[in-house]
């Protein structure tokens, strides 16, 4: 327990990381990469680059400082980082790396605000957050070690097959190269990807969510491609991969999945936010319960709406099911032109009910938050999905 005065001079001194400028976070980042390079193997290079994971960290910290009192308000936030983590393989033993060099940078940048008393203040802080997350990081990783077909670490899978799904989508069976079982994940759960493309200097971790439900047998992703080599490196290299290819895989994880209750349930996604929905859709439409299902999507034309041909015959097979489409530039396939606006379908939604699902483009998502709590949707029954570094909306 950290004492009144520590709380005290936590909350005084959280400014000094809500306010950080890029001054800060660079100097933290190079401190950090050029001391201890091996955790460059870990962390998304490409974030870094884009600034994304150095505004994320900072404003985590910033909040945990702000609600150190009250850490209650943080649980949402914190399990998704720790699952997060659990998909980068992040051990007990790089929490003080990471202290240690997040101490010494504002020591070295604002000695004048940052003395000896807020130091120790922030360094008994720092080490309650991550006791909180060691903690709930290690049960999470004693489930995939202990669970049928679990596992620790990575684990080799074999490409079985690629299926264009799209454009620019491509799905990938991954089969264990053992041959034994893999765990069973939860509709809406992901899998962190470990790759070293010959064209990159390290490592690379990325997560994708599993895009079907779960069999005991193997896993699928579907992954687009991105059109700019320099924004997809992974994802471009899992395309040029073939079938018989070898990846490791870290086990499922992911606080974002489906519910295990019978009240309605609308899907809303855009692009390949999708993926985590057809697996909830598949483990909704397998269950013999007539719980209604809502399936909304958004996409630029026909050329990118993945799964539609698999889509059509689920809305065919299954009454109870009903799906709608947005192409943002129009044209044949999609009931309306240009971007997702809840509102055309609220008649058929269970707006005072239903648990909502939302995965896409943070913009997007945002968006049809704010759509859907006007429609009067309470927000604990909005969930959504943000890859990349933590973010709200």
């Amino acid at each position: 327990m950290l004492s009144d005065k520590t709380i005290e001079i936590v909350k005084s001194t959280a400014p000094l990381l809500a306010l950080a400028g890029t001054v800060v976070t660079e100097h933290f980042y190079n401190r950090l990469f050029s001391h201890n390079p091996e955790l460059q193997d870990i962390f998304n290079m490409a974030n870094q680059r884009s600034g994304r994971q150095q505004f994320a960290l900072f404003n985590a910290l910033a909040a945990y400082a702000q609600n150190i009192d009250n850490l209650a308000v943080l649980k949402e936030a914190l399990a998704r980082i720790n699952h997060k983590h659990t998909s980068m393989h992040i051990l007990p033993e790089h929490y003080p790396i990471v202290g240690g060099h997040l101490i010494g940078t504002l020591k070295e940048l604002i000695p004048e605000q940052f003395t000896a008393e807020v130091e120790y203040a922030w360094r008994e802080a720092y080490a309650l957050l991550a006791d909180i997350c060691i903690t709930e990081e290690a049960a999470l990783y004693e489930h995939s070690k202990n669970n049928h077909g679990g596992w620790s670490g990575t684990r080799a899978f074999v490409i079985a097959k690629k299926q264009p799904e799209s454009e620019l989508v491509t799905s990938f069976t991954l089969v264990p190269v053992d041959g034994k079982a893999v765990m069973t994940h939860k509709p809406g759960q992901y899998l962190g990807i470990k790759v070293k493309p010959a064209y990159a200097q390290y490592s690379e971790i990325r997560q994708y969510s599993i895009s079907q439900q779960s069999n005991g047998e193997n896993y699928r992703i579907s992954v687009k491609k991105e059109l700019l080599p320099a924004a997809g490196i992974v994802s471009n290299y899992l395309h040029s991969l073939d079938v018989g290819s070898v990846v490791e895989l870290y086990p499922p994880a992911g606080d974002f999945f489906l519910r295990a209750n019978k009240k309605p349930v609308v899907l809303i996604s855009a692009g390949v936010g999708q993926t985590p929905m057809l697996a909830m859709l598949q483990t909704l439409l397998c269950d013999t319960s007539n719980q209604a299902v809502t399936y909304l999507h958004a996409c630029e034309n026909i050329l990118q709406h993945s799964f539609s041909q698999f889509l059509a015959e689920q809305a065919a097979a299954h009454t109870r099911l009903n799906y709608y489409t947005w192409f943002n530039q129009g044209g044949e396939g999609a009931e309306f032109t240009g971007l997702m606006n809840v509102s055309a379908v609220a008649e058929q939604l269970p707006l005072e009910e239903g648990d909502f699902y939302i995965c896409g483009p943070t913009g997007f998502m945002a968006a049809i938050k704010q759509q859907l709590l006007v429609l009067g949707v309470a927000a604990e029954r909005i969930h959504y999905e943000v890859f990349g570094p933590h973010q709200d909306l």
